[in-house]
């Protein structure tokens, strides 16, 4: 693994790109929250680092920010070509698994489910 801040390990390049150090959270996975404008302290709680380490990761952003942009683009990119690619690969399947019964015993909660799924589908 190497260093690539100022801060020996603060933030690593490893198989999964730019991590913060000592955990398997990746610069990718803050950026979803950076630019959906969550603040720094729900960041931090939500993946439970240390002040030191959502600042870290903050900093390293805001002085790399086009690196770590056109990074997090090609990661979003693969992520939705994987999306679609898992979606079709399971379109039967989803498609079979729609049409089976409840198991027995169970019908009360399978129709709670299924209107559970349309109420959604409505808000959607």
């Amino acid at each position: 693994m190497n260093s690539v801040s100022n801060e020996p390990s603060a933030i690593i390049r490893t198989e999964r790109g730019l991590t913060i150090a000592g955990t398997r959270i990746t610069l990718y996975d803050v950026m979803d929250y950076v630019t959906a404008q969550y603040p720094p302290k729900f960041i931090r709680a939500l993946f439970d680092l240390t002040a030191e380490q959502i600042n870290a990761a903050l900093s390293y952003i805001d002085t790399n920010r086009a690196e770590v942009e056109a990074e997090y683009q090609l990661v979003l990119k693969e992520t939705e070509e994987l999306r679609l690619y898992y979606e079709e690969q399971n379109r039967d399947r989803v498609a079979r698994i729609a049409t089976l019964q409840p198991p027995p015993g169970l019908e009360a909660a399978w129709e709670k489910l299924q209107a559970s799924k349309a109420r959604h589908q409505l808000q959607s």
